[in-house]
């Protein structure tokens, strides 16, 4: 199965490095030099990563030019979702384990919304959840209280004006 990884965004100097927006819980090791993805229907190996104003600049082997990759401005980074192999501990997840699951309300079980985008700040993630309203959800222990994959939804309890 693959997943997408990321979008790519731009362009860096003359020599084909491309930028990436990344959607991957794994940035640093999906793009290891050597890892290989797939962009607009093409394979392509990664000969070099770094990251540069929190873009994640590629450079692909076999490419020297701008004008070799330029007509892939905006398409997604596409890779097999095995390709990393990375242990998780007790409490985390993959991106897309959790997005797309509903979250409920712990006292009552109302669905508030569901998870649409995860935000990474440093201190813990923030799972964007779009209902009637967008709320911001950190996942931290006095608020998320559990995650059921097989049942496909997230019970939270919302601190103090975490809902308005």
């Amino acid at each position: 199965m693959k997943i997408s990884i990321g979008r790519l965004v731009n362009f860096h100097g003359v020599r084909g490095e491309v930028k990436v927006l990344s959607d991957s819980d794994f940035a640093e090791s999906r793009f290891s030099p050597g890892s290989t993805v797939e962009v607009d229907g093409t394979e392509y190996t990664i000969e070099s990563y770094r990251t540069h104003k929190n873009f994640h600049m590629l450079k692909f082997k076999g490419i020297g030019s701008i004008n070799e990759v330029e007509q892939l401005k905006g398409a997604e980074v596409i890779q097999e979702v095995d390709a990393v192999e990375i242990p998780l501990e007790e409490g985390e997840y993959h991106y897309r384990e959790i997005i797309g699951l509903e979250v409920k309300l712990e006292d009552s079980l109302e669905v508030i919304g569901t998870v649409e985008d995860i935000f990474e700040t440093g201190a813990n993630d923030v799972w964007v959840v779009k209902g009637e309203k967008q709320y911001m959800i950190p996942y931290i222990e006095d608020v998320v209280k559990d995650v059921d994959l097989e049942q496909g939804h997230i019970i939270i309890h919302p601190m103090e004006g975490l809902l308005e």
